[in-house]
């Protein structure tokens, strides 16, 4: 944002020049409304800290539609058949994977899961971390799926008892794209980022019929959000109306 805000003033934030800001970035819609979501956060944080007289409004552009990318199980058999292939990720690419799949968490908040957030015992995960700052991207407390569960154990023989689940050497991973996108391309998959693992998870749990506050608690997602975006797949979408006709 530096080269198109420094120095200006905060009054010079307006409709115009926010929407002159989206022209000059010349990306998605998207992006755009992220980075002045950034600044808008900054103005309100400085008006908070009293730095600021009132409050600024900051003009962003229509939310983009959600995107509806999930992965079938074929398409998700295909992806761990790829990573399996490749010697350098093999051992920490399929369980960050089946990690996505089964618990339907961010990219973060698998990289940086230690085991003793894993109980596999009671079979139960927790992602929240004891010394990391909650933030608006909620992390989930849930149980461990039987399939994921027998992953985990196999995986706790190759891990040490404060160590990262998924790891390289014993090191935490700083990112996975390169790894996950080498392995989308072998299993020739369009459009699949680390963050469609999360799509799918929810897809799933909505095309099996799990009842919406179970699977929002499970996914630690608003209802209204996993409505909006996923109960088309839900079997019981708009049945009521359809029925009414019969």
């Amino acid at each position: 944002m530096v080269p198109f805000w420094q120095g200006k003033s905060v009054v010079n934030v307006t409709r115009e020049s926010c929407r002159a800001y989206v022209t000059f970035r010349a990306r998605s819609p998207g992006t755009a409304r992220r980075e002045l979501g950034v600044l808008r956060a900054a103005i309100n944080h400085a008006h908070r800290s009293g730095r600021l007289a009132r409050v600024v409004a900051v003009d962003l552009p229509d939310s983009p539609e959600a995107r509806d990318r999930w992965l079938t199980r074929k398409e998700a058999a295909a992806l761990l058949r790829s990573a399996l292939r490749e010697p350098r990720v093999r051992l920490h690419l399929p369980l960050f994977i089946l990690l996505g799949l089964y618990t339907g968490q961010r990219k973060e908040a698998i990289l940086s899961l230690r085991w003793p957030q894993v109980d596999l015992i009671a079979g139960r995960v927790d992602f929240n971390s004891p010394d990391s700052r909650r933030s608006n991207k909620r992390r989930a407390h849930q149980p461990i799926p039987r399939r994921l569960l027998a992953h985990l154990r196999r995986a706790r023989l190759r891990g040490t008892d404060l160590g990262f689940v998924v790891h390289e050497n014993g090191k935490r991973l700083g990112d996975i794209k390169r790894g996950f996108a080498s392995a989308c391309n072998r299993a020739k998959l369009g459009e699949v980022t680390p963050h469609v693992l999360r799509h799918t998870c929810a897809t799933w749990l909505m095309q099996r019929g799990v009842p919406l506050w179970e699977t929002a608690g499970y996914l630690k997602m608003t209802q209204e959000t996993l409505q909006r975006v996923y109960g088309h797949h839900h079997p019981d979408f708009l049945k009521g109306a359809a029925e009414a006709f019969s």
